[in-house]
């Protein structure tokens, strides 16, 4: 009589550690290609407009206040800090418009000078946000 090898059976096993690989990798790229919007921290009262467009590629937001207050990144700054916020915010994360939301009650004036400090961080496209948006 013939004998019959025995061959033992062995546990059947999934190795994980290429799947936790790609998982890990596409946790890092979605982190890295993820654009953080940089709100202005504030809500204000913005005037109505029958056509208003929001630019989609917008993640930086200026906040002007009824009382005359510019809020950006969170917090209340002075109008002659919005150049230098501005140009760490660019830093950070590069954008090509800047979102201005100025309240319906707020002075011109103020408003001008935010837009002259945007100017003269370099940034040349500026827009005025709306009820609409």
């Amino acid at each position: 009589m013939g004998r019959k090898n025995r061959v033992e059976e062995q546990d059947a096993e999934i190795d994980m550690t290429p799947m936790l690989d790609i998982v890990f990798i596409m946790l890092i790229f979605f982190i890295v290609t993820t654009v953080f919007v940089k709100e202005a921290g504030i809500e204000v009262n913005k005037p109505e407009a029958a056509l208003s467009v929001m630019p989609k590629n917008a993640n930086i937001f200026i906040a002007v206040t009824e009382d005359g207050e510019v809020w950006m990144d969170k917090r209340v700054i002075d109008v002659d800090m919005v150049r230098a916020t501005l140009e760490r915010l660019m830093a950070e994360q590069p954008s090509d418009v800047i979102i201005v939301q100025a309240d319906k009650g707020a002075e011109h004036g103020v408003v001008v000078e935010v837009m002259d400090q945007i100017k003269a961080a370099g940034i040349d496209r500026i827009s005025i946000a709306t009820a609409g948006n």
